[in-house]
């Protein structure tokens, strides 16, 4: 029998462990038929194979590194991958109604007004109550009379020459991208319009 630490051979009596009693129970078995038994202190586990290999490994895992990276250079790295990945993401869904507004992933804040937020943020996604009532109720796609068309929020708010007028009235131009109505700062004369088109209670 060989053990690592010279120790453990003087404190055998000592040990409380379940394995360390199975030993010396078995000790006194071979003894008591006869068998004689050497016990050697091997230091190091030298000479058995594959044990200096895990000593050396266990002495490399304590060791500290000198050019160790610090952890907030990993959370930078890692922040920056799944960012590239939630972008990458983000461009194969072209299609997406958020998309055309939002082309890259960054934060926007919320405006303070609840309401406000909530009516804003379903126009981005183009998701409004009157434009998908229809989807829910099994019925006909609202359209539009003047243009013969199915009404969306692009159409709404930036298409449809029934509302130029207004669009002059409030934005200066009849017509202006859902990006410059619905981007990262609304415009200001947003929700002023949506309310003179009789559009604001049905979002």
């Amino acid at each position: 029998m060989c053990f690592c630490v010279l120790q453990a051979l003087s404190s055998l009596h000592r040990h409380s462990h379940p394995l360390a009693f199975s030993i010396l129970d078995l000790h006194d078995r071979l003894v008591s038929k006869g068998f004689s038994i050497l016990l050697c202190w091997v230091p190091s586990h030298v000479g058995i194979s594959g044990n200096e290999i895990a000593d050396v490994a266990a002495k490399n895992a304590t060791a500290v590194l000198e050019n160790s990276t610090p952890l907030k250079d990993f959370k930078h790295y890692i922040n920056l991958a799944l960012h590239s990945r939630w972008e990458n993401r983000w461009n194969s869904q072209s299609m997406n109604k958020l998309h055309s507004i939002k082309p890259v992933v960054t934060h926007w804040r919320n405006l303070t007004n609840r309401k406000a937020d909530t009516i804003v943020t379903r126009l981005r996604v183009g998701n409004a109550r009157y434009t998908h009532r229809h989807l829910l109720m099994g019925e006909q796609a609202p359209m539009c009379t003047q243009c013969n068309c199915i009404m969306s929020v692009l159409h709404i708010l930036s298409e449809c020459p029934n509302f130029n007028s207004l669009r002059l009235r409030y934005f200066h131009s009849s017509s202006i991208s859902l990006t410059d109505l619905l981007g990262k700062t609304p415009h200001v004369h947003l929700l002023p319009f949506l309310k003179s088109i009789g559009f604001y209670p049905l979002i």
